[in-house]
Protein backbone atom coordinates (compact mmCIF):
# COMPACT_ATOMS: atom_id res chain seq x y z
CA UNK A 1 0.00 0.00 0.00
CA UNK A 2 1.43 3.37 -0.82
CA UNK A 3 2.16 6.07 1.81
CA UNK A 4 -0.06 8.94 1.88
CA UNK A 5 0.77 11.83 0.27
CA UNK A 6 2.55 14.62 1.65
CA UNK A 7 -0.03 17.24 3.41
CA UNK A 8 1.53 21.00 3.31
CA UNK A 9 -0.25 24.30 4.06
CA UNK A 10 0.40 27.15 2.50
CA UNK A 11 -0.02 30.28 4.03
CA UNK A 12 0.34 34.08 3.72
CA UNK A 13 1.09 35.29 7.37
CA UNK A 14 0.46 38.96 8.77
CA UNK A 15 -0.77 41.83 6.24
CA UNK A 16 1.26 41.07 3.61
CA UNK A 17 -1.62 41.13 0.40
CA UNK A 18 0.26 39.58 -2.21
CA UNK A 19 -0.21 35.56 -3.11
CA UNK A 20 0.97 35.37 -6.64
CA UNK A 21 3.72 33.56 -5.44
CA UNK A 22 2.30 31.26 -2.66
CA UNK A 23 -0.68 30.18 -5.58
CA UNK A 24 2.05 29.09 -7.49
CA UNK A 25 4.03 27.27 -4.95
CA UNK A 26 0.36 25.52 -3.99
CA UNK A 27 0.16 25.04 -7.58
CA UNK A 28 3.13 23.20 -8.48
CA UNK A 29 3.43 21.20 -4.82
CA UNK A 30 -0.24 19.47 -6.25
CA UNK A 31 0.72 18.95 -9.65
CA UNK A 32 3.99 17.07 -7.89
CA UNK A 33 1.03 14.93 -5.88
CA UNK A 34 1.04 16.62 -2.55
CA UNK A 35 -2.59 17.64 -0.75
CA UNK A 36 -1.92 21.40 -0.60
CA UNK A 37 -3.87 23.35 1.99
CA UNK A 38 -3.92 27.24 1.01
CA UNK A 39 -5.23 29.23 3.95
CA UNK A 40 -5.70 32.32 1.83
CA UNK A 41 -4.21 35.65 2.71
CA UNK A 42 -3.69 37.78 6.18
CA UNK A 43 -3.42 34.66 8.43
CA UNK A 44 -2.15 35.15 11.72
CA UNK A 45 0.09 32.65 12.91
CA UNK A 46 -2.66 30.86 15.59
CA UNK A 47 -4.80 30.65 12.35
CA UNK A 48 -2.07 29.25 10.61
CA UNK A 49 -0.90 26.48 13.32
CA UNK A 50 -4.79 25.43 13.82
CA UNK A 51 -5.32 25.06 10.36
CA UNK A 52 -1.70 22.81 10.37
CA UNK A 53 -2.92 20.53 13.09
CA UNK A 54 -6.94 20.26 12.35
CA UNK A 55 -5.60 18.90 8.68
CA UNK A 56 -3.09 17.17 9.88
CA UNK A 57 0.29 18.78 8.15
CA UNK A 58 3.48 17.34 7.53
CA UNK A 59 4.40 21.50 6.98
CA UNK A 60 3.63 24.34 6.58
CA UNK A 61 4.95 27.16 3.71
CA UNK A 62 5.00 30.41 4.61
CA UNK A 63 5.38 33.27 2.29
CA UNK A 64 6.03 36.66 3.21
CA UNK A 65 7.00 39.57 1.31
CA UNK A 66 5.53 42.54 4.06
CA UNK A 67 9.48 42.50 5.91
CA UNK A 68 7.66 41.01 9.16
CA UNK A 69 9.12 37.20 8.39
CA UNK A 70 11.50 37.13 11.80
CA UNK A 71 8.27 38.12 13.93
CA UNK A 72 5.67 35.69 11.50
CA UNK A 73 8.32 32.74 11.29
CA UNK A 74 9.39 32.68 14.66
CA UNK A 75 5.58 32.53 15.86
CA UNK A 76 4.73 30.09 13.85
CA UNK A 77 7.13 27.98 15.53
CA UNK A 78 6.74 28.56 18.89
CA UNK A 79 2.99 28.03 18.53
CA UNK A 80 4.04 24.16 17.07
CA UNK A 81 6.34 24.00 20.22
CA UNK A 82 3.42 24.78 22.73
CA UNK A 83 1.04 22.27 20.76
CA UNK A 84 3.82 19.80 21.01
CA UNK A 85 3.72 19.59 17.03
CA UNK A 86 7.33 20.10 16.31
CA UNK A 87 6.84 17.32 13.96
CA UNK A 88 5.41 19.47 11.30
CA UNK A 89 8.12 21.09 9.36
CA UNK A 90 7.99 24.93 8.43
CA UNK A 91 9.48 26.31 5.39
CA UNK A 92 8.89 29.74 3.65
CA UNK A 93 9.81 31.98 0.71
CA UNK A 94 9.80 35.44 -0.10
CA UNK A 95 11.36 38.68 0.34
CA UNK A 96 13.73 37.85 3.07
CA UNK A 97 17.68 39.32 3.31
CA UNK A 98 20.22 36.42 3.37
CA UNK A 99 21.30 37.79 6.53
CA UNK A 100 18.04 37.11 8.36
CA UNK A 101 18.38 33.16 6.85
CA UNK A 102 20.89 31.75 9.74
CA UNK A 103 18.96 32.94 12.36
CA UNK A 104 15.52 31.73 11.77
CA UNK A 105 17.34 28.25 11.01
CA UNK A 106 18.54 28.28 13.73
CA UNK A 107 15.01 29.17 15.70
CA UNK A 108 13.59 26.34 13.73
CA UNK A 109 12.79 27.03 10.18
CA UNK A 110 13.63 24.59 7.76
CA UNK A 111 14.21 25.78 4.69
CA UNK A 112 14.24 29.53 3.04
CA UNK A 113 13.52 30.11 -0.44
CA UNK A 114 14.52 33.45 -2.11
CA UNK A 115 12.72 35.06 -5.39
CA UNK A 116 13.94 32.83 -8.28
CA UNK A 117 14.16 29.47 -6.36
CA UNK A 118 12.54 27.24 -8.67
CA UNK A 119 9.06 25.29 -7.91
CA UNK A 120 11.48 22.40 -8.76
CA UNK A 121 13.46 22.63 -6.62
CA UNK A 122 10.93 23.63 -4.01
CA UNK A 123 8.92 20.43 -4.75
CA UNK A 124 12.42 18.48 -4.39
CA UNK A 125 13.13 19.89 -0.78
CA UNK A 126 9.61 19.35 0.23
CA UNK A 127 9.91 15.54 -1.28
CA UNK A 128 13.67 15.30 0.35
CA UNK A 129 13.14 16.61 3.93
CA UNK A 130 9.54 16.39 4.88
CA UNK A 131 8.73 12.95 6.18
CA UNK A 132 12.00 11.26 6.11
CA UNK A 133 11.17 8.92 8.64
CA UNK A 134 8.59 7.49 6.60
Amino acid sequence: MGADPIRVVVAKPGLDGHDRGAKVIARALRDAGMEVIYTGLHQTPEQIVDTAIQEDADAIGLSILSGAHNTLFTRVIELLREHDAEDIKVFGGGIIPEADIPPLKEKGVAEIFTPGATTASIIDWVNTHVRQSV
